[in-house]
């Protein structure tokens, strides 16, 4: 009977200890999952986005089907390039998925993938930090360089991960 009563202690035992690592992990995963979305800055206001499209000096599309993209890292919307008293804004028309540590890129050319982007990486220029996930609104440090980049990319620095890409193209402004 001791025999007995000592199995089931060690089974009991690393049973809990199981139990116990796999519900933190769970949790662990969850918070690093959603405490970017608790903590997203709000989105630009429709007065922000129509003041980027005022002053705009590009813009990106970002769309969903790119080969990198999947359901968990996407992008959807048009991101206005655009300068407002003196400062480089990047405003998102649109949404992407949420996540950590998302990055903008300006890159010499379009990729769509998250191999084509690392192997372009050392020749791009990382030019803001992205908090929030719908009509996004971030300052740029950028100025003259936007005429030697072909396209943007949000990257997740974390988790190395491509989350979209767009073209750059360029908008004339009229005098």
């Amino acid at each position: 009977m001791k025999y007995l009563k000592s199995i089931f202690n060690r089974y009991f035992y690393v049973s809990l200890i199981a139990v116990v690592l796999g519900a933190g992990s769970v949790g662990f995963a969850l918070g690093v999952y959603f405490l970017p979305i608790i903590i997203a800055s709000e989105g630009a206001s429709e007065a922000q986005i129509v003041t980027a499209k005022e002053n705009i000096l590009a813009r990106a599309s970002f769309i969903r089907d790119l080969k990198g993209s999947d359901s968990l890292h996407w992008g959807d919307g048009e991101l206005l390039i655009s300068m407002e008293d003196g400062q480089v804004y990047a405003t998102l028309d649109g949404e992407i998925a949420p996540g950590p540590d998302y990055k903008i890129y300006l890159t010499p050319k379009f990729v769509e993938d998250e191999d084509s982007f690392i192997a372009i990486k050392q020749d791009s220029h990382k030019v803001g930090d992205i908090t929030g996930f719908k009509n996004f609104r971030t300052i740029l440090t950028v100025s003259n360089e936007l005429n030697n980049y072909a396209a943007v990319v949000i990257w997740c620095e974390v988790f190395k991960e491509f989350i979209t890409a767009g073209r750059v193209q360029r908008v004339e402004l009229s005098s």
